[in-house]
């Protein structure tokens, strides 16, 4: 026993080397069970701060005309209304997908009430019926619409676009054409990045090279067209945003802007769409366009590429922090609690002194996130911290109560157990009666 108090310091340095070294190899065996638990749990504390920390603030001008179920079914009707209503008569005529004449008239309801832009977060990719109206139109409104794509990533990234009737090949390199892809994170298939241009060396896993194709997504489309094309980050990679608040692009039934009841109390008469950016996309489960993001599992794409315009136009962009920093704040953690528990030598204290730093560390985590964007390196910084000191404080428990033990056993051999349990439970009643008791008294 003398030789385990000879060597505390050293043994509690080897308890906090080997927790600090199991959250330290945990960084590079991301898929291995245990190991990985606390930095697959930072992802989760950092989506915690998305959803309760600071939001990006919502842009006043940009709506969204959601195809909702009731769109896609449409209210009672009476044979009138209809009649004298030609995109209820497309739309009655077959189910979803319409006639694209649809579309031609939508846009220009839109623009004969003001607007700044139209976005599609569609694939027009099969010819369909009305696609020399809806042609005209896209010419006619050229720099003021814009239409989705895709790379199918299943599919050697095949580009599906727009077909030559309504755009003419290549439509990537129109500016009426973005891809709509977001690329989730490979550990949980969250959104968290948005990536605003992408080459086509990128997509098929080669090298950079100066003859590389640069494509825009339909977000970096918009913003080039509104004017903000120096808000739009310049790298081929993902960029994590700052969401805005949950609510903040709701949808509105897309039938409405067609129904004059709706145009006239809704929307004052077209006047609320004056230099408005309007999105046209999915709102309905029936249709599936739905993203898992931090903020809400089924986001619908539309509303991500309004986020990911929301964040380029405020410079909302999260960092994380780099990792030879995390990997020594992890190192500095496990030292700080060898340092507490060697030399404080006061378990409560200690235990305060703990919780007092853990608190102090997650508060200056959201100030950093909200101040700056950055996501401080938070689960295995304390999880080395609160490891660390926690088991070198239950090693401190055990020396304690072997050597009381060990006493125990010594000084029974010469004493009553009765004065042996006073000694060692209550040793300052004991040592004050030692040296006797304080009596007044008067001399005669």
């Amino acid at each position: 026993m003398h030789g385990l108090s000879r060597h505390r310091l050293l043994i509690l340095a080897s308890i906090c080397v080997f927790w600090t070294g199991v959250i330290f190899l945990g960084h590079f065996f991301t898929t291995t069970p245990f190991l990985s638990v606390p930095w697959r749990g930072e992802q989760s504390f950092e989506d915690l701060l998305r959803r309760e920390g600071r939001k990006t603030a919502t842009p006043r001008d940009f709506v969204f005309l959601g195809i909702d179920q009731s769109t896609l079914q449409l209210p009672p009707m009476t044979a009138e209304e209809i009649a004298n209503n030609r995109a209820f008569q497309l739309m009655t005529e077959q189910p979803f997908p319409w006639s694209r004449e649809v579309w031609a008239l939508l846009l220009d309801r839109l623009f004969a009430a003001g607007a700044r832009l139209v976005m599609f977060d569609m694939i027009f990719s099969p010819p369909n019926d009305g696609d020399p109206a809806f042609h005209a139109a896209l010419d006619h409104y050229h720099d003021k619409v814009v239409l989705g794509a895709n790379f199918d990533m299943e599919n050697a990234a095949q580009a599906v676009t727009p077909n030559d009737a309504l755009i003419p090949a290549p439509q990537l390199r129109d500016n009426r054409v973005g891809f709509v892809n977001f690329w989730p994170d490979p550990i949980d298939g969250k959104i968290r990045a948005a990536t605003y241009r992408v080459t086509d060396r990128q997509l098929a896993d080669l090298p950079a090279h100066p003859s590389q194709e640069i494509y825009e997504s339909l977000s970096a489309r918009a913003l080039t067209k509104i004017g903000h094309a120096d808000d739009v980050p310049p790298n081929f990679r993902g960029y994590m945003i700052r969401f805005t608040a949950l609510d903040a692009f709701e949808p509105r039934p897309l039938y409405e802007v067609f129904d004059p009841k709706f145009w006239h109390a809704n929307y004052a008469d077209g006047a609320f769409f004056k230099n408005k950016i309007v999105m046209i996309g999915s709102s309905a489960q029936v249709t599936h366009d739905v993203f898992d993001t931090p903020m809400n599992p089924a986001t619908s794409g539309a509303v991500l590429h309004l986020q990911a315009m929301a964040a380029a136009l405020g410079h909302q962009f999260l960092l994380p922090t780099p990792s030879k920093a995390g990997l020594t704040l992890v190192l500095l953690a496990g030292f700080v609690a060898w340092s507490l528990i060697a030399f404080l030598r006061r378990p409560l204290l200690c235990l305060g002194a703990l919780i007092m730093i853990a608190a102090a560390y997650l508060g200056a985590a959201r100030l950093f996130y909200d101040k700056s964007g950055l996501l401080l390196l938070t689960v295995p910084v304390l999880c080395a911290l609160i490891l660390s000191g926690s088991f070198s404080l239950g090693f401190e428990y055990a020396l304690e109560r072997i050597e009381k033990l060990r006493t125990r056993r010594t000084l029974e051999r010469y004493v009553s157990k009765n004065l042996v349990k006073e000694v060692l439970e209550n040793p300052d009643s004991y040592y004050s009666s030692l040296r006797g008791p304080c009596r007044y008294c008067s001399r005669i």
